[in-house]
């Protein structure tokens, strides 16, 4: 979280997409941050500890799609929470990594939108309890 601020990387190699995410997790009072492709990812979260949310889509070009991404930020980023979504492949959530949210493309920005809020104040409850 930066400067009170939940921070969202945005995971799409769709430029429409990708700026229709980055205006939902603005308008959502969010930081939004944006990546082409896992390989791009995985370089922002390098850099960054702030990284609150990854909402990508699974299929991606690259050296991997959503799913191995997000498995690859479990293992390496655990507290960083995932939202996973696509338009051609309907997921069960049991091939995700524990705690990650999947959603059918097209989906609906409200839903998303609850999505992380969720996400967010259920890392801070646990953040309260320890």
């Amino acid at each position: 979280m930066k400067n009170g601020k939940p921070v969202v990387l945005i995971v799409e190699d769709s430029p429409m997409i990708r700026m229709g995410a980055i205006d939902l997790v603005i308008s959502a009072g969010y930081e939004a941050l944006e990546a082409r492709d896992a390989d791009e990812a995985i370089r922002i979260l390098e850099l960054r500890t702030d990284i609150d949310i990854v909402f990508t889509d699974v299929q991606m070009p690259g050296t991997m799609d959503g799913i191995k991404l997000s498995h690859y930020i479990r293992d390496r980023w655990p507290p960083v929470k995932l939202i996973v979504a696509s338009g051609a492949a309907i997921l069960e959530e049991s091939m995700l990594p524990a705690g990650s949210r999947f959603f059918s493309k097209p989906y609906d920005e409200l839903t998303i939108t609850e999505a992380m809020a969720y996400l967010v104040s259920s890392d801070n409850r646990q953040g309260n309890a320890i």
